[in-house]
């Protein structure tokens, strides 16, 4: 597939993502999908992406995921995104279980997304999970950071 091809298919995939078309991800993710994101744990296969992704959309069902910056380059699109949602449904992070907040949340990152024969078979990404856990009040911060980060 060409750049331009690559690029169009990461934005139809989150296009899927904000209408939580969890069918529409059958085309876009090869069944031996990996995600080796910045967590504790790795999702291997197709199934195991859609329970995660499942499982996030319904603790935040007003998930909204917008591209800020889209590059690609030989069989990788990096993708620059804005994360927005309101935490309504329970969600389980790193073992903790996390009962609805009511809390608007923001968080920005970078996605590597690895591309053969039209399907992603991987994904790296770095999120911004400090900002994204202290929003839902899972971390304070201490006096010395209120005062570094206002």
């Amino acid at each position: 597939m060409s750049l331009e091809e690559n690029k169009a298919l990461m934005r139809r995939l989150v296009e899927a993502f904000n209408k939580h078309n969890v069918a529409l991800w059958d085309e876009f993710i090869a069944p031996d999908f990996v995600d080796a994101r910045n967590t504790p744990f790795e999702l291997r296969g197709l199934d195991s992406f859609k329970k995660y992704e499942t499982d996030f959309i319904k603790a935040f069902p007003d998930y909204h995921e917008t591209i800020e910056d889209i590059i690609a380059e030989g069989d990788k699109v990096w993708v620059h995104f804005k994360v927005e949602g309101t935490h309504t449904g329970e969600w389980k992070f790193f073992g903790i279980s996390l009962a609805p907040t009511g809390k608007k949340i923001t968080y920005t990152g970078v996605g590597i997304w690895r591309i053969v024969d039209g399907k992603v078979v991987e994904r790296k990404s770095v999120r911004d999970m400090l900002d994204f856990l202290r929003q839902l009040g899972v971390i304070e911060p201490t006096e010395k950071a209120k005062k570094l980060f206002p």
